[in-house]
């Protein structure tokens, strides 16, 4: 039995949507950013699969995501397909001279892990990580603006 936990996180980005867009949908480039995302392979059999594998603090994880749905400059949904469970997506929305993503993020904590760990504690670890990472992608996507 798990216990499932959601996050959402939004920023703001000084980018047009169709960089931002771009950017974020290279899942390959996703370590980039992603503080504890050691790599993001795209499966060679489907392009909708990929491998994840995350690790933090010796905390190794891995899984594969399906793709659910995907429309450009609009929305990406996942879930996960083997390994660690989670699912989840980003949407992006145009400003006209800005972009906001909002990434929302669910994974299960097994029942044993949750009852060992405050999952409060835990919950505010994992959003200020992903808010901190929608930061990292800001920059990221205003310096390939800016250099491009």
């Amino acid at each position: 039995m798990s216990d499932w936990l959601e996050h959402s996180v939004q920023v703001e980005v000084e980018a047009p949507i169709d960089l931002v867009w771009s950017l974020w949908s290279d899942l390959e480039q996703m370590p980039r950013w992603m503080k504890w995302i050691e790599s993001v392979t795209i499966s060679k059999d489907n392009p909708d699969i990929s491998i994840w594998k995350l690790n933090t603090g010796g905390l190794e994880f891995t899984w594969k995501s399906r793709m659910l749905k995907v429309i450009p400059n609009q929305i990406i949904q996942w879930e996960s397909v083997d390994g660690l469970p989670n699912r989840g997506a980003v949407r992006f929305y145009d400003r006209h001279t800005s972009s906001i993503v909002k990434l929302s993020v669910a994974y299960a904590i097994p029942g044993i892990l949750g009852k060992l760990m405050d999952n409060l504690f835990l919950g505010r670890a994992v959003e200020n990580t992903l808010q901190a990472n929608m930061n990292r992608f800001k920059e990221y996507a205003q310096n390939v603006k800016s250099s491009g």
